[in-house]
């Protein structure tokens, strides 16, 4: 069974989030994660390590320790602020 973790960073900026229906959308995506951690985009160089998947106009920033078994999420941010 996949352990699932969130960073503070992460927690803060859902508890941000005001729109019922991002949130939602946002639940979602973390379920489709959690059920195949593998499914985000991977990242390279300064972020190799690290998996991405779109909510647009957001992105989801997790790491996935397939040794460990366990899934972390990072980061929730705009694409811009990239």
């Amino acid at each position: 069974m996949v352990t699932v973790a969130f960073d503070k960073l992460f927690e803060k900026r859902i508890k941000k989030i005001r729109n019922r229906e991002l949130k939602q959308r946002v639940k979602k995506q973390i379920e489709k994660i959690v059920t195949n951690p593998e499914i985000g985009k991977d990242m390279r160089y300064g972020r190799k390590g690290t998996r991405e998947l779109r909510i647009p106009p957001f992105r989801l920033s997790y790491t996935y320790e397939k040794k460990k078994d366990r899934i972390i999420f990072l980061d929730f941010y705009h694409k811009d602020e990239q």
